[in-house]
């Protein structure tokens, strides 16, 4: 059984699908959810999945090896940023090679980098006339929105399209993608 743990920072409704996905499956299974954020509903959605639900501060991320001793202790397969909006430290990345991704709601390398996601990133698509996002699948290193690319898909955008309009479109590409690209990386399927 491959062991899989997310980290998250909003309402989670991507770690929720992919909770939910593995929950159907045999061969692999959401371990733990960790935030950085005490109030975000990723907490409650993983609770309710029984999923053991985390928060840290940013002491026990970069200060100290609390996060990561915990990391090592779970024995991941995979890690999973699914809407984490903190840099990963270097020391974890190091620990955990090839096995920490991340999606972005852009199709890389446009409209990545600090301060590029959730909204932020549909509004400057829609401001700049862009005829197609989409996601990204990628590997992280210590910069964002920078790691080797493992999968992206794509969605047109009309005229019409706002910002919210787009939002919608790539929800549907991040649930129906993220989970199968995660089986892929794990060795546990073979096409996407």
């Amino acid at each position: 059984m491959k062991r899989i743990i997310i980290f998250a920072s909003g309402s989670g409704t991507n770690a929720e699908n992919i909770i939910k996905y593995f929950q159907e499956r045999k061969n692999a299974e959401v371990t733990h959810v960790f935030s950085n954020n005490l109030r975000a509903k990723v907490l409650k959605r993983a609770h309710d999945l029984k999923v053991k639900a985390l928060h840290f501060d940013k002491e026990s991320f970069y200060g100290s090896n609390d996060v990561l001793n915990v990391l090592k202790d779970a024995e991941p397969d995979i890690i999973v940023l699914a809407g984490f909006l903190w840099i990963f430290p270097k020391k974890i990345i190091d620990v955990f090679p090839d096995k920490v991704i991340n999606i972005h709601p852009a199709l890389l390398p446009k409209y990545g980098g600090k301060g590029m996601y959730g909204n932020h990133v549909h509004e400057a698509v829609i401001r700049n006339r862009e005829k197609e996002s989409g996601i990204t699948i990628h590997f992280v290193n210590e910069h964002y929105d920078e790691g080797g690319i493992i999968f992206q898909a794509e969605t047109a955008i009309s005229e019409k399209d706002t910002a919210e309009d787009l939002a919608k479109a790539i929800h549907t590409l991040e649930y129906k993608y993220f989970p199968v690209v995660i089986e892929k990386v794990l060795g546990l399927r073979d096409e996407i």
